[in-house]
């Protein structure tokens, strides 16, 4: 079966799935001496079970803040929600207590974050790592922990489980830090897995064996998956829909297949083109002008008014709203309006 064909059975079932995760007019500063950051500015998202949905978009458009903002872990101050929900299985995760966020954050949701090795411990061996994420949302002994930890080890491919729980993560090399993350990631069984660029800090063929591992796991443990990412490439073969960022909003949403075979919006045009061809063709590569504005002198009307090619003289005076052109495939921008 041709991966076309797989992303357009998804789309069907998508259809018939309830909402694990939605995100409902969200907007998040940050209050610093120069002023006030409009990091995510009015966000409506939602995920699926079993859906696997990728997050795309520049350096500094607000992918990360979105999934620090879903694990409730942006430093309060500077940021602060101030307006909006995060919805998961129908509780809203900005109201619940900190003890019961606690108990989500690394059980029912985990997160593998960018750079492994600032997310392991340098001073505690990897097993009393891997230990303490089982044992802290799982009531086991620590002899039951030992064998899921070890188990886990060898589903994530790496090799000798005992040797490695005995190791310091500085004894281990970047894939194998990765490897261990995802391996305490997934070791609670989580509903939901947030990778925020997980192969970000590697090397190229790293980055290939941890996109490889994340597929195969994808078919056998993980559930649902939020899979943020600047490369629109690694999104095409592991998720099922994109959502797209530019400065703070979603600018376009659709099925993988769709957002390659008909991009509308302006910015996720600019980024197919800036994806070299693998057929060695001597056509430009494309690129999108300028840079993201400051978000503190942001320009009127439509974002992106001032790097698009083909501006209309409403992009400076009003900004687009998000509307489905066709059935899940929403797009804001005003050269595709009802």
């Amino acid at each position: 079966m041709t991966p076309g064909c797989i992303h357009e059975m998804v789309e069907e079932e998508l259809n018939n799935k309830k909402i694990l995760l939605g995100i409902k007019n969200l907007r998040l500063n940050f209050f610093t001496k120069g002023g006030i950051i409009t990091a995510l500015d009015n966000i409506d998202l939602q995920l699926y079970k079993g859906e696997s949905l990728g997050l795309a978009g520049e350096t500094g458009c607000g992918k990360s803040v979105t999934a620090l903002s879903i694990m409730r872990l942006i430093p309060v101050p500077p940021g602060k929600v101030v307006r909006g929900e995060i919805l998961f299985e129908g509780n809203d995760l900005l109201k619940i207590s900190e003890t019961e966020m606690r108990r989500i954050r690394g059980g029912t949701i985990s997160m593998i974050f960018q750079e492994p090795s600032t997310s392991l411990n340098p001073v505690f061996k990897v097993g009393d790592q891997i230990l303490e994420a089982i044992q802290l949302h799982q009531r086991v002994n620590k002899k039951t922990a030992m064998g899921k930890a070890t188990g886990m080890l060898e589903k994530v491919g790496m090799p000798d489980p005992k040797d490695i729980m005995n190791r310091y993560p500085h004894e281990l090399s970047g894939g194998m830090q990765q490897r261990i993350m995802i391996a305490m990631a997934l070791s609670s069984n989580p509903k939901l897995l947030i990778a925020d660029e997980p192969t970000t800090a590697l090397d190229v063929t790293t980055q290939a064996q941890i996109l490889d591992l994340i597929k195969d796991l994808k078919k056998d443990i993980i559930s649902s998956m939020l899979l943020i990412s600047h490369d629109l490439g690694i999104i095409a073969e592991i998720c099922d829909r994109v959502a797209v960022m530019y400065t703070g909003d979603i600018v376009e949403l659709a099925g993988v297949k769709t957002i390659f075979k008909e991009p509308l919006h302006p910015y996720t045009l600019g980024l197919l083109k800036a994806i070299p061809e693998i057929n060695g063709s001597k056509e430009e590569l494309g690129f999108i002008p300028g840079t993201i504005p400051d978000l503190m002198n942001l320009p009127l009307g439509c974002k992106f008014n001032l790097r698009c090619s083909n501006p209309l003289e409403i992009c400076f005076v009003e900004r687009p709203k998000m509307k489905e052109v066709r059935e899940g495939h929403l797009v804001a921008c005003h050269l595709h309006g009802i």
